[in-house]
């Protein structure tokens, strides 16, 4: 068998298992065993196989990034983290946005086998049906960074602490003395607004406070779902001495419902919000949040899309890099 021109067809035959295991274990994703793993890369390196039509992988030239929107409060941070952390390699980073398009479209795979690209990495929550099988054929590495969505099992991700940051939250305020803590949080199907509910969830059982099925909303992570949200829970007939909003876009949302009813903050109402943002400390009073580490987390995933290049797999397939409370001036005391 011939190094120069081994498939991993061939390879796959050897070692008795899928084209599609295969294709896993040179990109490093998971779903495959340890042991065949190890065998598959074994085989790999005893056959010479080389990435079909390039020779260069040694050395890294190209890495895309993907992003969802250029627009959101979310996207500055990311970029400029994987942008240091890909000049710090020498490595060029060619960014681009998908306007709120889902990624992974025959099209645009098309266009990123043209380009010849080392590496992917996407910034975004929903990819097209089959995406992932589309990626492999190009045998490009792919990372994911997901800071508003859940991580795909067939692809390294990086993503944040999402439950530790919702009971951090509502821990905050539980020790503050609320008992009536209302949270607005993301869509159902969202896995990290999921996340953060149980977060919230865990915190009240904690604080040995019984669940209010009244005081829980769904958002849109955007300053109207906050404000839709703050809305529905302060027409309650016992409303809520403090808000946990999914985001701080969702929390500057709730500012201004309170504000519409005259509701001071923190004297009326205490909020917390998620990520630590700019928009964070814009709001009068600044605001209370869970610092979600979005630059590291474009830094981390620019160094495993690197990793997975240069050794074929990476040491973790999902990554969670912790959050953090920063209390502000958005939190006190329930009055009374």
């Amino acid at each position: 068998m011939n190094g120069d021109r081994v498939t991993i067809a061939e390879i796959a035959e050897i070692a008795g298992v899928s084209v599609p295991t295969v294709s896993k274990v040179l990109n490093g994703r998971a779903g495959v065993a340890p042991s065949t793993r190890a065998r598959v890369h074994e085989l790999l390196t005893e056959h010479g196989y080389r990435r079909r039509g390039n020779t260069r992988k040694a050395t890294v030239g190209l890495i895309d990034f993907v992003i969802r929107d250029l627009d959101t409060v979310w996207a500055m941070p990311l970029v400029q983290g994987a942008e240091s952390e890909a000049a710090k390699a020498g490595v060029s980073l060619v960014v681009t946005s998908m306007h709120g398009r889902r990624v992974g479209n025959s099209h645009w795979i098309q266009h990123l086998a043209s380009r010849r690209t080392d590496a992917v990495v996407l910034v975004v929550s929903e990819l097209y049906p089959g995406a992932e099988e589309e990626l492999s054929k190009l045998n490009t590495p792919v990372v994911l960074v997901d800071p508003v969505g859940g991580s795909n099992p067939f692809i390294p991700s990086i993503t944040a602490t999402n439950f530790a940051g919702g009971l951090s939250a509502t821990e905050h305020l539980t020790a503050l003395g609320h008992r009536r803590i209302g949270i607005v949080t993301g869509p159902k199907d969202v896995i990290c607004a999921r996340d953060r509910l149980y977060g919230y969830r865990e915190a009240l059982a904690r604080a040995g406070i019984p669940e209010d099925p009244d005081l829980v909303r769904y958002g849109n992570f955007m300053p109207d779902g906050g404000e839709n949200g703050a809305a529905s829970l302060l027409d309650l007939p016992d409303p809520p001495t403090a808000i946990f909003a999914g985001t701080d876009q969702q929390a500057a949302g709730v500012y201004r419902e309170a504000r519409r009813r005259g509701l001071r903050i923190p004297d009326d109402l205490s909020v917390v919000g998620f990520d630590d943002v700019a928009v964070g400390e814009w709001l009068t009073p600044a605001l209370t949040t869970v610092r979600q580490p979005l630059e590291d987390m474009a830094r981390e995933a620019i160094r495993t899309a690197l990793t997975l290049v240069h050794n074929g797999s990476a040491p973790d397939v999902r990554r969670e890099l912790s959050t953090s409370l920063v209390v502000r001036d958005s939190t006190a005391p329930p009055r009374g």
